[in-house]
């Protein structure tokens, strides 16, 4: 049995994983008393004892955690922002390069990815790796996401029957071009600039589509949407969570709610094409991820317990 503790099992993205690993036979989970949740030396004596800790923790707190242990023989798992683009901490994104897989599978440390960066990154590292875009293109993202990815305080926002109308129609937000993810974003994908990123909160709990549109004028050499369309069949071929589809006259973001895989669609014209990544952001954009490197690290298939289509 590999011993894992979920610090921070108490929100949204540590419940989903809980929900996930408890119904293994091969994980047992660790448990903190509430009272204690806080206590650092509780904290230590239960990471002593595993083999595995999932960070599911506001930055700062999963930093002091990590620092906490890190005399100690478990593996990490950080769910949180705070690792993303540190020394020493693997990106937890398996699909991306053989090298990526590489480090995840021997690493002690693993930041699993943003929720927006997995979509934003799916879509633009194959297309910077194979040369069809350049480093310094200038790029725009709309990311639409269902409420559960506020978190708690968000999900009782969106869920109080006394709510407000707005919350009846899309809310655009992190308006100072500033969020969270943008620096994984540039750093995975080794841009020069970061994008213009339009994250949007829908009223649905949970599922994420991420579009990056591309005027055929930015690329490279000319190539039409059904050449970018095999661009990524042929970079995702043979894995098991990332599936590129032919195109599609709509697209609903919430299509794989509760399911941990990611869909990739090209659409558009020749003139004019359009980049969409479709998944869970609690699927795929966090727990499902976070999952996947744990099974990575483990060496067992990297689909074992994760909900697929």
């Amino acid at each position: 049995m590999t011993k894992v503790f979920i610090s921070g099992s108490e929100g949204t993205a540590g419940l989903r994983l809980r929900s996930r690993l408890e119904m293994r036979p091969d994980v047992e989970l660790l448990e903190i008393e509430s009272t204690r949740r806080k206590d650092p030396q509780e904290i230590r004596r239960l990471i002593e004892k595993s083999d595995f800790v999932f960070l599911c923790l506001p930055d700062d707190a999963a930093r002091e955690t990590a620092k906490l242990a890190k005399d100690l023989s478990a593996k990490f798992i950080d769910a949180s922002t705070a690792h993303r683009t540190a020394d020493g901490w693997a990106y937890g994104f398996p699909e991306l390069s053989d090298g990526h897989r590489r480090d995840i599978a021997s690493a002690k440390y693993v930041a699993s990815p943003g929720c927006h960066a997995s979509g934003f990154i799916s879509l633009i590292y194959p297309l910077i790796s194979e040369g069809i875009l350049s480093k310094d293109c200038l790029l725009t993202c709309t990311s639409l996401t269902g409420y559960s990815g506020g978190g708690k305080k968000m999900i009782a926002e969106y869920e109080d029957i006394s709510r407000t109308a707005e919350h009846d129609s899309p809310k655009l937000y992190a308006m100072g071009q500033s969020h969270k993810h943008l620096p994984e974003i540039v750093s995975q994908c080794a841009l020069t600039n970061a994008p213009v990123f339009m994250p949007i909160v829908g009223d649905f709990y949970s599922g994420m589509l991420v579009t990056v549109p591309l005027h055929a004028s930015q690329l490279r050499k000319n190539y039409s949407a059904s050449d970018i369309r095999e661009a990524y069949k042929a970079h995702y071929k043979g894995q098991k969570l990332v599936k590129v589809l032919d195109d599609s006259p709509f697209l609903f973001a919430n299509t794989l709610a509760g399911r941990d895989d990611m869909e990739i669609f090209v659409t558009g014209n020749d003139e004019r094409i359009l980049l969409s990544s479709r998944f869970d952001n609690l699927g795929k954009g966090a727990s499902g991820a976070a999952i996947q490197c744990f099974n990575i690290m483990c060496g067992l298939p990297e689909e074992t317990g994760l909900a697929l289509g």
